[in-house]
């Protein structure tokens, strides 16, 4: 919609309130509400205020004004509130470090999350711990309910009910993204144990696919609390199990031509390989914006689908980016960039990924030879010849340190983004992880 159609839009709804949407520099939506009489042909000029000192990562309290400017392209009506309300993201004007100038024509995005009842998580500082009470141990028994269905480890992937539980859910997650404008492919259990799932989303612009997967994460919260249940997008909430992944497909289009296809290897074109080539040089850099927490490297670790190793191939989903064959349509010509996951801030995370992929056009960079063998299975020594994803965040913070010209290109980034998402993630997430014991360690050391 347009902003004239966006007004007609909350008349025909009989509209009393509107919500305004952003996302803070982590990746988390904020919001405020305003009135409908606040719901102007001005509003999406000029603005409305906002403290910018209480948003992580923003400014300080003496340089703090900001507006938020509505973008009329993301009206749609809120489901999960009483009264009739639309929603509406809108960029932070003034001096917000979170902009996003650039957009890329075929970019889906895979979602996966864990659904599950009432976790439990303490911190205090003598005790740390955490539990979910779904139960993931099969034949297990409790008061009146029969277990004996659950899904071993390593096994959810496509099993029909009463095995998959979580069918009509997911349904109704897809039917309410659809009421939002979010045109889904598919949704089914995935390999992890605990209600892993997967909801694929139809491609959409950069700029676009960002704004629909905060709107995504927002209708999956909300359609499981209905049901009494809650969504964890941790890369990997349960030891042992399959981790959460968010798996990129990427094209770049111009005058309605698919720019990716080609007569390279896997029908690709050159510019294709080469952009390939950016994102796999970038890779570790690129990981602070894609995997961007802590626990995100408890994911990307062998043994567990994870793409740790920095390779390509057709099919191959042990590569860290993959060419897929479904169709042989030059419109379907794609890479799937696999080792990002659901904990990044898709505004800096897509753009972080566009940036990389650029450079590698631009400066000709050769991706190497493609990988047809199972990553999973090398030999030490071969495998050992294949560059890795970083071990840890920290590590990807220096990576991201030392490797960062390539996004400052164009005024995309600024080096103030990146200082300030170094410095975040370094004292509120690295350290504090860092300082405290973990519960494992009493198990390890207690009677040393």
């Amino acid at each position: 919609m347009n902003v004239r159609e966006v007004l007609d839009f909350a008349k025909k709804n009989k509209v009393q309130v509107v919500d305004m949407k952003f996302v803070d520099l982590i990746g988390t939506w904020q919001h405020f509400t305003i009135p409908v009489s606040e719901l102007t042909e001005g509003l999406f000029k000029d603005g409305s205020g906002l403290d910018g000192s209480s948003i992580r990562g923003w400014r300080a309290i003496n340089n703090s004004d900001m507006l938020l400017v509505p973008d009329p392209a993301t009206a749609c009506m809120d489901p999960f509130c009483s009264v009739p309300t639309p929603g509406l993201v809108g960029n932070v004007v003034g001096r917000s470090r979170v902009k996003c100038t650039i957009a890329i024509r075929d970019t889906s995005r895979r979602r996966r999350r864990n659904i599950s009842r009432a976790p439990r998580s303490a911190t205090p500082p003598t005790g740390a711990g955490s539990r979910f009470s779904s139960s993931i141990m099969r034949g297990t028994t409790r008061q009146g309910v029969n277990l004996g269905g659950k899904i071993r480890h390593k096994e959810g992937y496509f099993p029909v009910p009463p095995t998959d539980t979580q069918q009509d859910i997911r349904t109704e997650m897809i039917l309410e993204m659809e009421k939002a404008g979010i045109a889904t492919e598919k949704h089914h259990h995935e390999v992890a144990t605990a209600g892993q799932a997967e909801i694929d989303i139809r491609f959409d612009s950069l700029l676009r696919t960002a704004d629909k997967m905060m709107m995504f994460k927002y209708i999956v919260k909300n359609v499981a609390r209905r049901h009494g249940k809650t969504v964890t997008f941790m890369p990997k909430p349960i030891f042992g199990d399959n981790g959460s992944g968010m798996h990129t497909h990427q094209s770049i289009w111009k005058d309605g031509k698919p720019l990716f296809a080609g007569k390279e290897y896997a029908g690709v074109s050159q510019m294709c390989l080469h952009y390939i080539g950016g994102i796999l040089k970038h890779a570790p850099a690129l990981a602070a914006f894609t995997n961007p927490s802590t626990n995100s490297y408890k994911r990307l670790t062998p043994g567990f689908e994870a793409p740790v190793l920095l390779a390509y191939s057709s099919r191959n989903r042990s590569a860290g980016i993959r060419i897929p064959m479904y169709s042989p349509s030059p419109k379907a010509k794609r890479i799937e960039v696999r080792f990002p996951d659901p904990a990044a801030n898709p505004y800096l995370a897509f753009s972080a990924m566009l940036m990389a992929g650029l450079d590698g056009i631009e400066n000709k960079i050769n991706p190497g030879e493609p990988a047809e063998k199972d990553l999973y299975d090398l030999e030490a020594k071969e495998a050992a010849k294949i560059r890795t994803m970083p071990g840890s965040l920290d590590e990807a913070l220096n990576h991201l340190e030392k490797d960062h010209q390539f996004l400052l290109k164009g005024g995309v980034f600024s080096e103030d983004l990146i200082e300030a998402w170094i410095g975040y993630k370094r004292t509120k997430e690295v350290d504090t992880m860092r300082l405290r014991p973990h519960p494992y360690e009493f198990f390890l050391y207690y009677d040393v």
